[in-house]
């Protein structure tokens, strides 16, 4: 994806009663979109805007105090969406992934792209739990961070064994699904020898 700058534009939000220009800085890219303008978040947070994709609606306050609410037609965010589903085989990533070299397992490479500390580290243990600290890290913010750990120790989870659930009545995720929906029975899939392997391992700590 080619990025061509950026331009900043007056742009209006408008109503048959009343409206509201604010300037938006928009990023300029060159690819296939079936949109013309995406607005982002830190402008919608800027001028206030409460968006609801259910409704297809977005309202904001006007500079006088009044209340702009904006419609969406249902007709041309439906085409919008369907020339979006066209136009994705053409869009590219802008992200670009390793080249695989002859006898490198995936597992390295997913290594490889794992994040490292900035700079050195030192070990600390605190009831048999290790972990580890920045050296740049000052004595006495070392100190505080040590006497939390130890003061919280059990509200730490130090492996995927300290971590069997959580309560429902503090958080739960709802799938949303039809209860006359009947179930499918997928075929069985056919793996390659590696990804036999891998997927033979049983999990650490279990």
């Amino acid at each position: 994806m080619e990025v061509g700058g950026h331009v900043e534009l007056r742009t209006t939000f408008t109503t048959s009663t009343t409206s509201r220009t604010v300037n938006i800085r928009y990023l300029i890219v060159y690819t296939i979109s079936a949109y013309n303008i995406l607005l982002g978040k830190p402008a919608l947070n800027r001028i206030r805007v409460v968006a609801s994709t259910r409704h297809m609606k977005m309202k904001l306050p006007s500079l006088e105090g009044t209340l702009i609410t904006i419609k969406s037609d249902q007709k041309a965010a439906k085409k919008c969406y369907e020339n979006s589903l066209k136009t994705k085989k053409g869009v590219c990533s802008v992200t670009s992934q390793p080249q695989r070299g002859e006898g490198v397992a995936r597992a390295e490479m997913a290594r490889e792209r794992r994040p490292e500390p900035a700079g050195e580290v030192l070990e600390r243990e605190i009831g048999g739990k290790k972990f580890k600290l920045g050296k740049s890290l000052g004595q006495e913010a070392q100190d505080q961070i040590v006497e939390v750990k130890a003061r919280h120790l059990d509200a730490f989870a130090w492996t995927s064994l300290d971590m069997p659930g959580i309560d429902p009545d503090f958080l739960c995720h709802c799938l949303t699904m039809d209860p006359k929906a009947q179930p499918v029975r997928q075929r069985q899939r056919k793996f390659n020898d590696e990804r036999r392997l891998v997927t033979g391992r049983r999990p650490r700590n279990c």
